[in-house]
This record gives C-alpha cells, structure tokens and sequence, in this order.
C-alpha cells in the first residue's frame, strides 16, 4: 500500500483534470443507478397506467391492502424506514414528471425520461474517459521523465553494475505496467466502486433486509481476491525480469550482429534467446492463469447468493407476505447488476498488483542515490586551466581490489602528458576521475588549486574535451553530431570546425550533406570519418583540457594520416592527456607516465624512459620488434609472388 500511495503521488500535478474525471464518474454512476431504479415506475406504468389513484392502490404502497396484517406488519408501517422514505420521495418525483390523464401521454413521457437517462449517462461516461486518460498519460509522461533524468545523474560505475536490457525494460516494459495500475487501477477501481454505490443504493431502496443477507458473501470474496494478488505479484516480478532478460539479449544481437554473423553464431544465440523467450512465456501464462480465478470465484459467489435471494424473496411473493413483484424485479436488476462491477474490481486488483510490482522495481532505482553529484554551495570552475594536481589518488571498483594506489602528478599548462601501460594497469580509470566519472577513494584532484569535489559539475565538464578510440554518435544528422559539442552553434562555426578537423569534405559529398543521417551509432560512417566527427565535436567546444584515448588506432593509412592531422591541429594550446595503445604516438609529449597495477611505475621523457632498463623499454622493444616482423612479412609479399611467377611461367614454358 505504500508503494501505491507513494505512485499515487504523480497524480498531484494533474489534480485538477482528476476532480473533474471523478465528478463525471459519479455522474456516470448515478445515471447508472438510475436505470435500475426506473424498473418500477416503468411496470407501474404499463400495468397500472401509473396515476397517484392506482399507485395508491398496489402492494407496497403503505396504503390499506385487502389481505389482512398482523400487529407488526402495522407498526412496521406506521413507522416507515428511511429506506422506504427515500424510494416513496423516487417515486413521487417522477409520477409529478411524467403523470397524464392520458396513460399513452404518461407512456410516452416516461420514454423521454428514459432516453434522455441513457443519454446524461452515456456524456458522463465520454467525458469521464477523456479526462482520465490525460491524467493517466501525464502521470506515466512524468514518470518515464522522472526515470530518464535519474539515469543522467547516475554515476559510471551504476551502469557498469545494471545491465542495459534491465534498464530498458524499467522506463518501458514496468512503467506501462504502472500505467495499467493507474488508468485500470485507481481510475477503474474508482469507477467501479461508485457504479457498486449507486446499485447498492438501488438494491437498498428495493429492500434492505434482503440485502442484509448479501454482504454474507462479501467476506470470502474479498478474502479470495487478496490471496490471488499477492501471488500475482510474485508472478509479475518474474515476468518483469524475464521480458529485461529479452531486452538485453534483443541489444547484445543488434550490438553484436557482425560478430554473430563472423563466428556463424545465428543458431547458437536463436537457441539462447528461445529459452529466455520460453521462461518469459512461462511466467505470463503462470500469472494469468492465477489472475484468471478471480473473477469466476466472485461471479459464482455472487450467483449463489443470488439464486437464495431470489429464492426468499420470490417465495414470500408467492404467498402474498413480501414486496410487490416490481419492486422484487428491481432488487434482482440491481443485485445481478451488482455483479459487473464486482467482477471487474477483482480484474482491478489484478492490475494494481501488477502496477506495484513494477513500480517497486523502477522505485529501486529512483532512490539509488548519485553518488557523483555537486557539493552544497559548489562553485563555478573558470577558465583558464594553469595546473591541474592529482594528491595521493586512489580507487577501487570492487572494495578490497584497488585499481589506482597513490597517483601524485602535477600537470602545468599547455602540456601533454601520456599515459601508458599493459593492460588493466589502470589508464582509463585514472582519466574517468578528471571529469568525475567516479570520484577517488583517497587523495583529490585540483584545478587551479580546487578540490574539483568542490566545483559545479557542468563547468567542470565544460572544460574537458573527450576523444576516445570507440567514437560515440548518435542516430541524428551530420551536423547535429557535431554541434553536441557547443549546442546553439551556428552553421558556420560547424563548417569551420569540420574543415580543421579534415571532416568538411567528405560531408559535402553526402547526399544531404550537413543534414544526412548518418544511422544509428554513426554505422552509416567509416572509422575514420566517425573519428573525424568527433575531432569537429571537440574543436568545436574549444576546451581547455583535452583526453585523447588513442583516436588513430584500427585506422587505415590514408584515414590515419587525417584523423592524426587533425588531432595535431586540436591539441594545439591545451592542456593534454593522451591515453597510448601504440608508443609510437606519444613521443613528443612533454611526459609519459608508465603505469603498473595501479600506480606510477616511472615518468619521463620518451628518450629518458628508453634509456632506463624497465617498463617503457620492454615495452616499446615489444611493440618495435612486432611493427618490424610486419613490416618483413609485407615486404617479403612480392618477392614471394614474383619467385611464384617465375615459377609458373618456367612450368608453362616447359
């Protein structure tokens, strides 16, 4: 209950467009209510003709009867109920709406009365349903914005741990199962309570004591609900699981489809998602197959029920001691239509059972707290960068495994400093900490003299300027890619841009050129011009601190010598981290620091760090003895073809 009051929290905003939707409702359930109450003046009318004369005169009325009364019978009637008083002041309204001498003009008003009843009901119902789906809609429009901000503020280290498939199932999957739980949950449920109200109010008017006997029911019926929904609810959190399980399979396929088309795959990752499909499938016919009793059991509650309520109450009729038969016939309309209602808030707990599990799920991750977030009172980083200090830096992912020890390092303005190591030595996690992808364990990391734990994130990442080796795009156009830079630059500024980062020529040869799509992740785009967008991307923020994770590797030679041009011209004047896969790109930095697990092994010049017998050297001779045997291996290509020409041609000759 508190996860549904705490949803039932989004409807706030859309409070005024939900008063006027349960105002209509009431009308809706009135007018409905009204229907039923109609059954007597109706009979009355068509048996009787329905004067104040012949009312007067039937069973019920609380005048003289012919067959006689005990004593009771006659206190009974000397002091009516308020029931009854009610059903006498219904009945008296509408004989002085619809009452003729003429008993066919009685007839006829009397059908106007009806029509124009269904008519007021049918608007009631109209209105009702328009107004709930805007507030429906509005909620579930709040809700996935609410989820999709969250994201945003969620740290790294967050989506390393969440798989993606389960992340897109929550904004998806579970907030249209919160949707059900609104729209069939508290607006149906709502709906459904006062139409009970206004058939239970008809049934009442009929006969009280008779209705007495009904709510006899109501306990095991409500008993047997509660238990359905609690197991739906465990049946829907499976399902929920299984359907992220299906999302993230469907992504790893699309992500992954040249690899699973190399490695001929397509049967093994069929078969892989079968069985997740067929868990899924499993758990759906599970939980409806639970949710499917519900509404039997309380029908055949309530037709019990029902059939002894018109047993007890036909029997008295029979012997001439009950209710008049119109009024008998009203009781029966109004009980039997009591069922829909109730059969349709069992379908209710269904939804809302559902509803919670889902929201418990995407609550979860509401209140997963940002632990990279701005500090009270943060302050705004200016430029210019004159020195940046990382102090005794360290960071572990996983507790107890540090990733970085001790990194101490000054870097002065204007220089490039790369940064090299084996793999897992910890090169990237060192350059995540400098835009607070995650924040150090031990030690800070200073700009200008601030702790950057003390500077608004958005300035402090205004400042950076990411290049990586797998460039980041998006499914929009050219030149949308590249303004992600600076949002609210001009065309021109995007041209230039291009144009330094060797891009302009070949988007001038796309057939829309600045404005054509260029496919999700930029698939539409070789390596070397995804690279080459986002060099524009980063010359055009103009930042002052640059990280460059090695953007000419897997390249071709003609796209490595553009992409390695442009790079030239973008580090011009900044302040540089260059993370190094290949040695032979960071020679001309001003210092290279040799990372080993986790810390700064060594820290030098490319010359310096050669002539000293460790990591660096061993490095670089590995890295050198392999670019010579490929070179050996090209160079031995056509001279092996030729010696196999000459070879052919003797044969021939032969």
């Amino acid at each position: 209950m508190k996860l549904y009051l705490r949803l039932l929290r989004y409807l706030r905003p859309h409070l005024r467009m939900l008063v006027l939707s349960i105002v209509c409702m009431a009308g809706y359930a009135a007018f409905s209510g009204a229907t039923i109450g109609l059954v007597v003046p109706f009979s009355r009318i068509l048996l009787y003709g329905g004067t104040p004369e012949v009312a007067a005169t039937l069973p019920g009325s609380g005048a003289p009867q012919p067959a006689p009364v005990d004593s009771a019978r006659a206190a009974t009637s000397a002091k009516p109920s308020l029931a009854g008083w009610a059903r006498e002041r219904a009945k008296g309204m509408i004989a002085a709406l619809v009452h003729s001498p003429d008993r066919l003009e009685t007839l006829r008003r009397f059908c106007f009365v009806i029509v124009l009843v269904f008519l007021l009901k049918n608007i009631f119902w109209y209105a009702q349903s328009f107004l709930i789906v805007r507030v429906e809609q509005g909620v579930i429009r709040d809700l996935r914005a609410s989820l999709y901000r969250h994201y945003l503020g969620l740290p790294i280290e967050f989506y390393n741990d969440a798989g993606a498939g389960t992340l897109i199932s929550r904004i998806t999957n579970d907030v249209t199962l919160v949707r059900g739980a609104i729209a069939n949950g508290f607006a149906q449920g709502l709906r459904q309570s006062l139409l009970i109200l206004a058939y239970t109010t008809a049934v009442i008017l009929a006969n009280w004591r008779l209705f007495l006997l009904t709510l006899l029911v109501a306990p095991p019926a409500f008993y047997l609900i509660n238990r359905v929904g609690r197991r739906l609810r465990r049946y829907s959190t499976r399902s929920q699981e299984r359907m992220a399980d299906i999302t993230g399979g469907l992504q790893e396929t699309i992500l992954g489809i040249r690899i699973i088309k190399a490695f001929n795959l397509e049967r093994h990752m069929g078969e892989r998602f079968r069985r997740v499909n067929e868990d899924y499938g499993s758990s759906v016919i599970r939980m409806n197959r639970t949710g499917a009793l519900a509404p039997p059991i309380t029908e055949m509650l309530g037709a019990g029920m029902g059939v002894i309520i018109l047993y007890l109450g036909g029997r008295d009729i029979v012997r001439g001691a009950g209710m008049e038969g119109a009024q008998f016939l009203m009781f029966l309309i109004g009980l039997f239509a009591l069922m829909q209602p109730i059969r349709a808030l069992s379908q209710v707990n269904i939804q809302i059972e559902e509803g919670i599990a889902a929201s418990e799920r995407i609550f979860k991750i509401l209140d997963t707290p940002p632990t990279v977030r701005d500090a009270p009172r943060a302050r705004s980083l200016a430029p210019p960068v004159r020195e940046i200090r990382f102090e005794d830096v360290s960071f572990e992912h996983v507790p107890g495994v540090p990733v970085l020890r001790d990194i101490r390092f000054d870097v002065q303005a204007g220089e490039m400093i790369a940064i090299v190591g084996l793999s897992g030595a910890g090169k990237s996690t060192l350059i995540d900490l400098l835009p607070r992808f995650y924040d150090p364990d031990a030690g800070r990391i200073l700009i200008n003299g601030e702790d950057i734990r003390v500077v608004r994130l958005e300035s402090l990442r205004s400042m950076i300027g990411l290049v990586t080796q797998e460039t980041v795009l998006f499914d929009d156009t050219v030149e949308a890619n590249i303004a992600l830079g600076k949002p609210g630059a001009t065309h021109e500024e995007i041209v230039r841009a291009s144009e330094a980062a060797n891009a302009h020529r070949f988007i001038r040869e796309m057939p829309q050129g600045y404005a054509t799509p260029i496919g999700d992740r930029g698939m539409k785009l070789s390596g070397g011009q995804r690279q080459r967008l986002a060099i524009a991307r980063a010359i055009l923020r103009d930042p002052p601190i640059l990280v460059l994770d090695e953007a000419t590797s897997a390249l071709d030679s003609e796209s490595e010598a553009l992409v390695q041009e442009a790079v030239e011209r973008l580090l011009r004047n900044r302040t540089t981290f260059v993370i190094a896969h290949r040695l032979s790109t960071v020679q001309e930095a001003d210092r290279i620091l040799v990372l080993d697990r986790g810390r700064i092994e060594d820290e030098g010049t490319h010359d310096e760090l050669l002539a000293r017998d460790g990591l660096y050297q061993r490095l670089y001779r590995m890295q050198f003895r392999d670019a010579t045997a490929e070179r050996s291996s090209a160079a031995a290509a056509p001279a092996e073809a030729a010696d196999a020409a000459r070879e052919t041609a003797g044969r021939s000759h032969g």
